[in-house]
């Protein structure tokens, strides 16, 4: 059996571990946050601690033979309860999938911490932060090179074809995913494009070709994904 003082450090250790991640997920204003992610670790590992050393009596009984690795895999399991709750359906986006993950990455942190190995709980809450706070900015400037957008042209009749725009355009044939033409008034055509898989800048210079193109009265960007700036606004 360990000693008061080896348990306190232990549960303190996933306390502070867990608090770490915790208010890098409350940085962003998320429902799980600090006090979450240190009860989450902490619990962890008091769990661990008492299915380690919590039945040393019963060990010592003849024809008793216990396997602590069973309560670790049940709060693997049973972690996903709060993993679910964070994760929230906000029109066509799924949020809060990094927080579900970060709850279920403390829970390890705090078995590892309630097991006493201290060097792999506090690397991996190393990487985690790292994961956290240093990768996100490569993620949305991924993102950022990855947008859908639909864009409004007006038109003279039969003035747009669609081999004609993609060349105006100058984005490959993959990136135009739909372009729709319905007849206006006065003799002008309303010609809807559906990009994909555009950055911002591809978008603003396609408008602008547009724009140039002979027989083209007005170009108007529509719905620009994870974009709002510009939305519904003709280019002059």
């Amino acid at each position: 059996m360990i000693s008061n003082t080896d348990i306190a450090i232990r549960l303190l250790a996933s306390a502070l571990l867990g608090s770490l991640i915790g208010f890098e997920r409350e940085r962003l204003l998320w429902a799980a946050g600090v006090r979450t992610h240190m009860l989450v670790s902490v619990g962890s590992a008091l769990l661990i601690i008492v299915s380690a050393y919590g039945f040393t009596n019963a060990t010592q009984m003849p024809h008793v033979v216990l396997d602590p690795s069973r309560v670790a895999a049940q709060v693997v399991s049973g972690i996903g309860f709060l993993g679910a709750g964070s994760i929230l359906l906000r029109g066509q986006a799924v949020k809060g999938l990094t927080t579900a993950a970060s709850i279920w990455s403390v829970a390890a942190i705090g078995l590892a911490s309630g097991a006493g190995l201290y060097f792999a709980a506090g690397l991996a809450t190393a990487i985690i932060l790292l994961i956290l706070v240093g990768i996100k900015p490569l993620e949305e400037a991924y993102r950022a090179r990855v947008q859908s957008a639909v864009v409004k042209v007006s038109a003279e009749r039969a003035a747009l074809d669609p081999e004609g725009i993609k060349k105006q355009l100058g984005l490959r044939g993959g990136q135009i995913r739909r372009m729709t033409a319905v007849p206006g008034d006065d003799d002008l055509d309303l010609v809807t494009l559906n990009l994909v898989k555009v950055s911002q800048r591809d978008i603003r210079m396609a408008a602008a070709r547009l724009k140039d193109a002979p027989g083209v009265h007005e170009v108007t960007i529509g719905k620009v994904r994870k974009v709002r700036d510009g939305d519904g606004e003709p280019l002059s």
